[in-house]
């Protein structure tokens, strides 16, 4: 479980860090990637999903930390069950993207969303980022094995 959460939060990190920081999004606004299927646009998200919810940074960064001490002791009382290892990994995925979205909104007052994918026509207009990417396949990883 640490494992995984350290990964995904320093993979999260390091994105944020050289796509924000050493590339310049916060400035440019927009880099095209691979048009028109990647594109790195500057999204300022201070709400919980897609903007919804919005709310003070703290409260946002409390509920994020509290989840994963949630998720902690969930894992460790179930430990020696069958079937917890996958379990222990998605929990891992989204505490680290858990932690990697709280410490955007302590660095920044907002979490960093940067990745945007379009295929087929279709103009996706919204923006996530790797830390989005683990918490929901983290998650979808704990539905499938709980």
């Amino acid at each position: 479980m640490l494992l995984a959460a350290g990964g995904v939060f320093l993979a999260d990190r390091l994105s944020k860090f050289l796509v924000v920081e050493v590339m310049d999004l916060g400035h440019l606004l927009r880099i095209e990637v691979l048009p028109p299927f990647l594109t790195f646009v500057m999204a300022w998200n201070r709400g919980i999903n897609f903007g919804i919810g919005a709310g003070p940074a703290w409260l946002l960064v409390a509920v994020a930390l509290a989840i994963s001490a949630g998720l902690v002791w969930w894992v460790r009382h179930r430990a020696g069950t069958p079937g917890v290892l996958p379990m222990a990994w998605g929990a891992g995925i989204v505490i680290g993207g858990a932690l990697g979205n709280a410490w955007d909104r302590v660095q920044y007052g907002a979490v960093a969303d940067f990745l945007n994918m379009s295929c087929c026509g279709i103009d996706n207009p919204y923006a996530f980022n790797i830390a989005d990417v683990a918490i929901f396949a983290g998650a979808g990883l704990i539905a499938l094995k709980a």
